[in-house]
């Protein structure tokens, strides 16, 4: 009995441990000025149909307009936060992928980042070995003609 209450607490201890908490997602969303202008909307009324429900930023400037949303604890992807409906002024509803410009998963993208500096990072490890290796072999060679 004390095997099986010491085999169940440390399985359900393991469990703890070893579950993990769903990671949040930031969303980035871009818009071009022009196409906002030609359905009469702007940022401001797209950013406050996320902003009640989650985090949110928006950024004006020189280039296209830019709208970050993290959501915490998210299954789902870009394609999915595209279909959102966006209501206008003029009360249509149109869904944000077809009023975005681009729309990126950053969360994704983040980790595709961090594997393909570790594989730069395994190349130049790699070309320095190789770069060692000649620069030894030339020494061996001009050091035997003497």
């Amino acid at each position: 009995m004390k095997r099986f209450a010491f085999l169940l607490l440390f399985l359900i201890g393991y469990q703890s441990v070893s579950a993990k908490d769903p990671e949040s997602k930031t969303f980035l969303v871009l818009f071009k000025t022009k196409e906002l202008k030609e359905i009469k909307t702007n940022i401001r009324a797209i950013e406050s149909h996320f902003s009640t429900a989650f985090d949110t930023r928006y950024y004006t400037g020189n280039s296209e307009l830019a709208l970050l949303i993290e959501i915490p604890a998210c299954d789902f992807d870009a394609c999915f936060l595209g279909e959102f409906l966006i209501e206008l002024e003029n009360g249509q509803r149109v869904q944000l992928q077809q009023i975005a410009f681009r729309l990126y998963d950053l969360t994704e993208n983040k980790a595709l980042h961090q594997q393909y500096l570790a594989l730069y990072e395994e190349s130049q490890v790699a070309k320095k070995k190789a770069a060692k290796a000649a620069k030894a072999d030339s020494e061996q060679r001009g050091a035997s003609g003497h």
